[in-house]
């Protein structure tokens, strides 16, 4: 029994040791292990933080460029609109100014036409008097039987376009 009794009995001694030997286990675990797993564990915090900063900052970036790129596109829907706009007027413009010229150019011909015709027809009048006149007097010395002197022909050829 007694040597149940030591097995059993608590020896201060054994206990001093026993809680030394833990202490100086501790302080070796905490010294080679802990700290070494916690710097880690520090590290890898610190990276992800970064990662997540990082990841946070190309985000914004990324929205602002958005951003920019659709200002700029607002910005050239404006324009080409206002360049379309600017074209069809001139568009417009140009051809009524060409529908105008082209108008112009039929009234002078018209103008130049008409004054043509009309002196062909003066022209043709005169001559057809002049024919005529030219006619009468051969029918008249045909009739007479002698020739006029010629300030006869030309009182006689006047009377006789007057009259026509």
């Amino acid at each position: 029994m007694e040597e149940c009794l030591q097995f059993v009995s608590v020896d201060v001694w054994t206990m001093i040791f026993t809680w030394a030997n833990l202490l100086i286990l501790f302080l070796l675990l905490k010294k080679f292990l802990f700290k070494p797993v916690n710097k880690v564990l520090d590290a890898r915090a610190n990276e992800i933080e970064s990662t997540y900063r990082q990841a946070e900052k190309t985000k914004n970036s990324a929205e602002e460029l958005k951003g920019q790129y659709e200002q700029k596109l607002l910005q050239a829907k404006s324009e080409a609109d206002g360049i379309i706009k600017s074209a069809v007027e001139t568009a417009s413009l140009r051809s009524d100014s060409i529908i105008n010229e082209a108008t112009d150019k039929v009234k002078h011909i018209m103008e130049k036409s008409q004054n043509q015709i009309e002196q062909d027809k003066k022209n043709a009048i005169n001559e057809a008097r002049t024919e005529i006149a030219s006619m009468a007097v051969d029918v008249a010395e045909k009739l007479i039987g002698e020739k006029f002197n010629e300030e006869n022909d030309k009182k006689l050829i006047s009377d006789i376009i007057d009259r026509i």
